[in-house]
């Protein structure tokens, strides 16, 4: 029989290590190789039970959907050609297991009360309550186990990654073969192994069911009726799916991260009842930043909303309950296909990483997902990010660590790890984000709890107002959502010492360069701004002069410089202005920037700005269009050191020495706002000018 390589949401990708050798017995879903691709890294999983008596790939083959991996003898055949010796002992066991198992239907209610008899601690028997688990074979003579990714009286589900083994080539990390209950570990941090050497016990998930069932008098009978009618089938066949703590088929989910404390149900897309596809939002949330539509994790029906629309909500809260498409057939099949509680399990690995929940419900309700729902969840979730960079690769993270950030957009390069040896773990994917997303949330909220007047920066109370005779008649009008949130970090700008340069830029010819591009952009359905040219060329002078695009750390001893240009602009909404950023400014063509001016502006005039889209600015451009004016002060937005103001352009004599003569030049105004802690004005002047001379010709930019 033969194993081929899956879909793996990418074209080709590369074998990095063959995880077993020729000869090796495997059993379903045992990872057999590890493919890497310039999107993820895959340990793909063996399909079928069996012995390798072929492999064939060699690392650093590239192979594509559909190649064969390794050919094996199933299991069938395999326990066709066992010794004399092993199948009168296969024959006894099986007498004895019949044995108990009769004895049990003949036991009256009086006996529940027993605990079942214990098997053999072996992994192909889901029945046993405790089992001892070795660990594969890991590629090299001895390693040393680095850290344990759970504790003793966990639940896990199989293939969740349970200890960290380093060696002097490599680290793994050793997934759960079964999912259950850890009962006890057989090393310790520090401890040196070796391959096949016993490394933990633990109670599988299927035995603590059983037990429970045998337990309870008022379900001896029913589980009596399965030990009888599973009695003459093969062990595959009496696997049964988890049991769930919602209906069969229903499952209850999180919200995602939505990057702030708490925030509102705004309106809800779907009603009880709806069937939805994977991916199609399902509510939109609104906080003081942003408003954000959640989509539905799976494909399906909505059974039950479980909040309101004005509901506060926070993060990982219950808020939808849906009946998966697919899930009869998942319930019917269950105990003819054990490789879907295989499958399942993993989908609910997922399901627990998005919501950074750790809650068993949440594992179990999700495994009555069908195959079909979990490997399509799967492939989305790798065609949905972006592609990571090649300096990932150097990166010291475990394949699970690297799915998670995948899976939340994370840049893991940018984590910093605190595991051993500097190893990223999952807690620190976390706190990346939280940190990121929070970078003006959290100020804000500091600045709420310090003191009820932080609102105010410091300022004394208004007078008392009721004396008409004095004052007048008053009206009290509410502030938006929007503007009460950035006056906290208004506030900040009060601890800068702020100075602004003022410069003019000569357009005439960029002006004239996008006349001739706008028309055949606008065929093309984009909106080509003088904005566009202002990002790519504020961009490019950033990288030239690094100190202008950095923040100044702490204990204002070091600038800390960014590698990328992350640019903000200020949209004008009905409830303020919002400043959405664009990622990675200077790698990107006019034409993309324009493509993204226009995405985003549109997204912050229809309040669905996700929270990725509102942070990581290092740098801020105000444009004030044609709404009159010359120069204004722009303030800068801490932590960030510098902002560019523009404002309407306007036709001005210029005196041409080549001619003698002065003429018409369109001319554009500058404001530069600074933090003159970290730039002095020589070097604000010399980059307001810097940036006028690429305005005047863009060429520069080629250079």
């Amino acid at each position: 029989m033969e194993i081929k390589v899956p879909d793996l949401g990418v074209d080709s990708a590369e074998v990095s290590e063959i995880m077993v050798k020729v000869g090796d017995v495997i059993n379903v879903d045992d990872n057999i190789v590890l493919l890497e691709s310039d999107k993820a890294s895959v340990e793909v999983p063996a399909t079928s039970a069996g012995t390798i008596t072929a492999i064939s790939l060699q690392i650093g083959d590239k192979v594509k959907e559909g190649d064969v991996i390794l050919t094996i003898d199933s299991v069938d055949n395999s326990q066709s050609n066992t010794t004399p010796v092993e199948q009168s002992a296969q024959q006894t066991d099986q007498q004895a297991d019949q044995s108990k198992e009769a004895k049990k239907i003949k036991e009256t209610s009086a006996t529940s009360s027993q605990a079942p008899s214990m098997a053999a601690p072996n992994q192909s028997q889901p029945t046993s309550a405790e089992a001892t688990y070795t660990l594969p074979d890991l590629g090299v003579d001895t390693a040393e186990i680095s850290e344990w990714l759970v504790k003793e009286g966990d639940t896990v589900t199989a293939e969740q990654p349970l200890v960290l083994v380093e060696s002097d080539k490599a680290s793994v990390e050793v997934p759960a073969p079964v999912s259950g209950k850890i009962v006890k570990f057989l090393v310790n941090a520090g401890d040196t192994v070796t391959n096949g050497q016993d490394f933990i016990v633990m109670a599988s998930q299927s035995a603590t069911q059983q037990s429970s069932l045998a337990s309870d008098p008022s379900e001896q009978a029913a589980s009596q009726a399965t030990l009888a009618a599973n009695q003459n089938q093969p062990p595959a066949q009496t696997v049964s799916a988890p049991q769930s703590s919602t209906p069969a088929g229903k499952q209850t989910f999180g919200l995602p991260d939505l990057g702030v404390e708490s925030a509102q149900i705004s309106e809800w897309m779907v009603k009880v009842g709806d069937e939805v596809t994977a991916e199609q939002p399902l509510v939109l949330v609104e906080s003081d930043k942003a408003s954000v539509e959640v989509p539905s994790p799976v494909a399906g029906k909505v059974v039950e909303l479980l909040v309101n629309a004005g509901d506060t909500v926070t993060n990982g809260q219950d808020f939808v309950v849906i009946e998966a498409a697919g899930s009869v057939q998942s319930a019917s099949s269950s105990t003819s296909q054990p490789q879907a509680t295989t499958h399942t399990t993993q989908q609910a690995v997922v399901k627990t990483q998005n919501t950074a929940s750790t809650s068993t419900n949440s594992a179990t309700t999700t495994a009555s997902q069908s195959t079909t729902t979990a490997s399509q969840s799967n492939s989305q979730s790798k065609l949905s990010e972006a592609q990571i960079n090649a300096k990932n690769a150097a990166v010291y993270a475990g394949p699970a660590v690297r799915k998670l950030t995948r899976q939340l957009g994370v840049d893991v390069s940018e984590v910093t790890g605190t595991g051993a040896n500097g190893r990223i773990v999952k807690e620190d994917v976390f706190a990346y984000v939280k940190n990121t997303i929070k970078a003006v949330s959290t100020p804000a909220a500091a600045n709420k709890a310090s003191a009820p007047s932080a609102a105010r920066s410091g300022l004394p109370n208004l007078p008392d107002m009721s004396k008409t005779e004095i004052w007048g008649e008053i009206e009290r009008q509410d502030l938006t959502r929007l503007q009460k949130v950035s006056i906290p970090q208004l506030n900040y700008n009060t601890y800068l010492p702020q100075v602004t340069q003022f410069d003019l830029a000569d357009i005439t010819d960029v002006e004239k360069l996008r006349g001739d591009l706008k028309d055949e952009m606008k065929k093309e359905g984009v909106s080509l701004t003088i904005l566009a040219f202002i990002m790519k060329v504020t961009a490019y002078a950033l990288m030239q002069h690094p100190k202008f695009n950095s923040h100044l750390s702490d204990d204002n001893t070091q600038i800390i410089i960014r590698k990328s240009v992350n640019l903000g602009f200020a949209v004008a909404t009905e409830e303020g202005l919002t400043v959405p950023v664009i990622q990675r400014v200077e790698q990107k063509g006019i034409k993309q920037l324009a493509i993204e001016i226009g995405e985003l502006a549109k997204k912050a005039r229809d309040k669905k700005l996700s929270a990725k889209e509102l942070t990581g600015a290092s740098f801020t451009i105000s444009s004030q269009g044609n709404l009159g004016g010359t120069y204004f002060t722009p303030l800068v937005n801490w932590p960030q050191v510098a902002i560019l103001g523009i404002s309407e352009s306007s036709i001005q004599p210029r005196w041409n020495e080549t001619k003698g003569e002065f003429e018409p030049r369109l001319m554009l105004p500058l404001s530069l706002s600074y933090d003159h802690r970290v730039i002095n004005g020589a070097d604000a002047a010399v980059f307001t000018r810097y940036i006028a001379k690429l305005l005047a010709d863009p060429r520069r930019v080629l250079l």
